[in-house]
Parts: structure tokens; sequence; C-alpha cells
């Protein structure tokens, strides 16, 4: 198994200033993974660009249910641009071919 750089959530909510309460709300809505190492709550440290993005979307007044749907629509926009990005290069390819 990969060993992975973790984040104490304590120290997480100290640094920004948010209470335990919105990071458990994320966890109970699916948002984030918490884990526990000893006894301290942890997230993973590559989850915390989006846990910030959370945060800040938090700090705008937006409630749990933005929060989560507002996470859901640019997660698929990202796939959608990935799959636009995919099918360009597979255009491009057979255009090259046509040159030829």
């Amino acid at each position: 198994m990969q060993t992975t750089e973790m984040v104490i959530v304590n120290e997480f909510c100290m640094h920004h200033h948010i209470d335990m309460a919105f990071i458990n709300a994320l966890k109970d809505a699916g948002l984030i993974e918490v884990y526990t190492t000893g006894e301290q709550l942890c997230v993973v440290q590559e989850e915390l660009p989006r846990l910030e993005k959370m945060l800040r979307l938090y700090e705008m007044d937006i409630n749990l249910e933005g929060i989560e749907t507002i996470t859901y629509l640019l997660q698929r926009m990202n796939e959608l641009q990935q799959k636009v990005n995919a099918l360009n290069n597979r255009l491009q390819l057979y255009e090259n071919e046509e040159l030829q």
C-alpha cells in the first residue's frame, strides 16, 4: 500500500478558524473522507485543495446542500472537459491522417 501524507483535521480547523462541526458535516454528507490515526482525525493531503474550496463556499454563506451541488457540478464539468480534450485529440489524429 502506498503511503500518503495526512493532515490533522484539528490543526486544519485551527489554521482556518473554523469549527470541527463543518468537517463533520462534510464527512457525513460524503464530501470528504476522514481517517483516524491514533486518536486524531486526519484527511489526505491531496484532498486539501477540494476541502479549501468547500471552505470558501461555506464562508460565502452557502449551505451544505449548496456546497454539495456545486462540488458535484464542478466535478462533472471537469470530467466533461477531459472528454472534450480526449475527443479533440482523436479528431486531430484523423485530420492529420487525411493530410498525409
